[in-house]
């Protein structure tokens, strides 16, 4: 059973088309410029890349780019449409009304849509890909795999805000965090690694790229997260500033005359180590400036990686100890120096890396010492592949 992964973003869309039986890859690519003039990277396993550049005026074209180029004589992996099974799509903000992937019906499409004034770069994007697929795809299912779904086990005290409870009632403002089907994944591969059931270990997952959040899974489920109500919350990241003091946005908006969406677009694109660097939202740009002389660049390192242990050492507290650290996603997995900066941190905790092991990339590894009282690990996160889980095991079963 083939089943067709989609991650929509409001000018581009992201597909794998996966195995569900061998969890092969058996194509992937990148619609993009959607709207604008039209781009598609298709990389079938086993065959040449192949790059278009074609008008995709809107979603519904470009998934109907992605079947043509899934069909291909030359570059595609199927020979009918017969063979797209299933159909599973990244939604990025479930609220209150999902806890766990679901079939998609006109009442979760309903839901979805409620859901967007969340996220309004997301949902509705979410939701034109859902439309789209619905109507290339008459009669094939198709599932909903939320980034909030596996945040909804935070107990009360960890997802409200000390504001008047009328709003949280009102509005539903509350913590509602992010990169779910991530966290989840690593945590799950990280028990494995351990040979230990999860429902037995307290791990912290860091999932840290251009945008990062830090999640604390107790006995397999998530009890807090570093993202907020939106993904502007938590640590520094790229462009977003993370957490700050509230009244440092009512002054800046009194002192240079800021709209709200001037100031949502301070916050959410030129803050984190772009706005403290003022070189780049690139983790690698930052550190060759850094290592040139570059003191901002520098002074944006040691504020990442410093927000970074202090949340683990939150998580730590919080749930009264911890067995694993698990560092993923881009700068995560690839940023050896980060990692060894962040872990200098948690020596107290008697984390000892191995510097060797600390180097390798690519793959899952444990980068601690026998003798580290906690165990650290490098694992690439693989959120497609949960989201053909997801749904196969709600359409299939």
């Amino acid at each position: 059973m083939n089943i067709l992964v989609l991650n929509c973003g409001s000018s581009s869309l992201k597909y794998q088309l996966i195995d569900s039986e061998t969890e092969n890859v058996l194509a992937i690519g990148l619609c993009e410029r959607i709207g604008i003039d039209g781009r598609l990277k298709h990389e079938p396993t086993g065959k040449d890349k192949f790059v278009s550049e074609a008008p995709l005026p809107d979603h519904t074209v470009a998934v109907q780019a992605v079947i043509d180029a899934l069909l291909d004589a030359d570059h595609g992996v199927i020979k009918s449409m017969t063979e797209i099974n299933a159909v599973g799509h990244r939604v990025v903000h479930g609220g209150e009304f999902f806890s766990s992937s679901v079939i998609i019906t006109d009442e979760v499409k309903d839901a979805i849509d409620k859901c967007a004034e969340l996220a309004p770069l997301h949902n509705p994007a979410n939701l034109i890909g859902i439309n789209a697929c619905e109507k290339l795809m008459p009669g094939v299912p198709q599932v909903a795999v939320f980034d909030t779904a596996f945040h909804q086990t935070m107990p009360e005290k960890a997802y409200l805000y000390a504001i008047p409870y009328k709003y949280y009632e009102k509005y539903k403002i509350r913590k509602y965090g992010f990169h779910g089907t991530s966290h989840k994944y690593v945590s799950r591969v990280c028990a494995s690694m351990m040979d230990t059931p999860i429902e037995e270990l307290k791990i912290i997952t860091c999932h840290l790229g251009n945008g990062g959040s830090i999640c604390a899974v107790r006995n397999g489920v998530s009890v807090d997260t570093s993202m907020g109500f939106t993904p502007l919350d938590g640590i520094a990241m790229g462009t977003r500033s993370g957490s700050i003091d509230p009244a440092v946005v009512l002054y800046l908006m009194q002192k240079e005359n800021l709209s709200p969406a001037e100031m949502d677009t301070i916050l959410n694109k030129e803050s984190g180590v772009l706005g403290i660097s003022g070189v780049s939202s690139d983790f690698r740009d930052i550190e060759s400036a850094g290592n040139e002389g570059n003191e901002r660049a520098a002074i944006a390192l040691d504020t990442f990686s410093y927000r970074v242990a202090k949340t683990i050492g939150e998580y730590v507290s919080t749930m009264k100890g911890v067995d694993a650290i698990v560092f993923t996603a881009g700068l995560g997995e690839n940023g050896a120096i980060t990692r060894q900066v962040i872990c200098d941190y948690l020596r107290y905790l008697g984390i000892h890396l191995d510097s060797y092991k600390n180097c390798i990339r690519g793959k899952a590894v444990e980068i601690t010492t026998k003798q580290s009282r906690v165990q650290v690990f490098v694992i690439p996160t693989n959120e497609e592949l949960v989201i053909a889980r997801d749904t196969k095991e709600l359409v299939f079963k």
